[in-house]
């Protein structure tokens, strides 16, 4: 077949078919940034409440547990919201969902700085989350398809790394705002930075050239959605998601209610800077990509999982410093378990037959689950028991996804390495 050059730096082949864009070439590294920008967006968004919990509460007259709803709702309503996206972007198609998705979700932030009162922000916050879902819907299906398979592991370890730098610049920012102009102007800032993250992917995305839009049949979707959730390993991937996240978020949602306690009384900005740990989460997540490749998938995910499950043991000890170098390996172990896991489900899906955006749809569903289940019980959990009864919650939601790493070890491979 004759081989042509498209205009964003890949090469096609055949009658426009693309073989994927390698690492090296313009196309690469244009989606790359891209993706990564999204990443980044997307995640500051969701947890822009997050660090601002103990402002909200004072605020709003509202519990410990009742603020944490401000970030719960979002992740249920994008949970839910995924479930109809990842059909959808079967038909639609991918870069027309992840333009819209992000514009929608900033323009809603800025909403949410202005809300009247607790209510309003509860319901804006349930929008956002509908908004947001249709990104990571549709992003690693959308690297499948568009990267070259030589490349797509590294390039879905930095689209994780992406979420990680947003899910740090989105608490520090609100953290440092907050104090200092209030947690109007906090919530401000990071939909702005929504919305700068959003034209920079509608300049560098390029468009698909491997989506192949399914007929839009009500059964054929019942029976994609049915080997999706028939197949042992996707569904254990389905649990290792919804455990890592929920132990992640129990475990940064009681933060900053134990960092302005006693001993620490840290300000809110102080203890928002805790998050600056999530570069570690950036940095290695972008290396299990590199590590899949050596070795693989089977051997990465166990070890992130008990890294994340050490970092969190640390935490208990007293010293500040020791409590910020636990949540820094958490989040380097976290990492590590979902930018393999979230990469690893479209991959086995196609080897089985399964739409890849709808098993990635499912694999997130069950990710904002445990997020909002055990995220929202943190606070209930701290109010019970404090510091200790949240860690004892998350290391038994992380020795259930460990458990599940090593029984994904002895389910058949579907293809190499799968």
């Amino acid at each position: 077949m004759r081989t042509v050059r498209d205009p964003a730096g890949g090469p096609t082949t055949g009658r426009g078919g693309h073989e994927g864009y390698r690492p090296g070439q313009p196309g690469y590294r244009r989606i790359a940034v891209a993706l990564f920008a999204a990443g980044v967006a997307t995640f500051a968004l969701i947890y822009s409440t997050q660090a601002l919990l103990p402002e909200l509460a004072r605020a709003f007259s509202v519990s410990a547990a009742d603020s944490t709803v401000s970030l719960s709702l979002t992740t249920a309503a994008l949970g839910v919201a995924l479930l109809l996206f990842g059909p959808v972007a079967e038909v639609l198609g991918r870069t027309r969902l992840i333009h819209s998705s992000l514009l929608a979700s900033a323009v809603v932030g800025l909403a949410c700085a202005a809300a009247p009162g607790w209510d309003a922000l509860l319901a804006l916050r349930l929008v956002q989350g509908v908004a947001l879902a249709g990104l990571p819907a549709v992003a690693t299906a959308y690297l499948r398809e568009e990267m070259h398979p030589g490349g797509y592991a590294r390039t879905a370890g930095l689209y994780v790394g992406g979420t990680a730098l947003g899910g740090m610049s989105g608490r520090l920012l609100t953290g440092a705002v907050a104090d200092a102009a209030g947690w109007r102007w906090a919530l401000a800032a990071v939909a702005g930075l929504g919305l700068v993250c959003a034209l920079l992917v509608l300049v560098l995305l390029p468009g698909s050239r491997n989506f192949v839009p399914a007929p839009a049949r009500p059964r054929q979707l019942v029976t994609m959605t049915g080997r999706a959730l028939s197949d042992p390993g996707l569904l254990a991937l389905y649990g290792i998601g919804a455990c890592a996240m929920g132990a992640f978020v129990a475990v940064y949602n009681a933060l900053g209610f134990r960092l302005t306690a006693a001993p620490y009384h840290l300000s809110l900005g102080a203890a928002g800077l805790v998050f600056g740990v999530y570069p570690v989460g950036t940095v290695t997540s972008a290396l299990a990509g590199r590590l899949v490749e050596r070795f693989s998938r089977r051997t990465v995910v166990p070890t992130g999982a008990l890294i994340t499950m050490a970092g969190v043991a640390l935490t208990l000890l007293g010293p500040l410093s020791l409590v910020v170098l636990g949540v820094a390996v958490m989040t380097a172990g976290f990492f590590v378990v979902h930018g393999v896991a979230s990469g690893w489900v479209p991959v086995r899906a196609a080897a089985g037959g399964v739409a890849a955006a709808q098993a990635a749809s499912l694999y997130l569903f069950a990710y904002y689950l445990g997020s909002s289940v055990f995220g929202g019980l943190a606070g209930r959990v701290w109010a019970l028991g404090a510091w200790p009864a949240v860690v004892a919650m998350t290391l038994a939601l992380l020795a259930v996804g460990g458990g599940l790493t090593f029984w994904l070890r002895r389910i058949p491979a579907l293809a190499s390495k799968t």
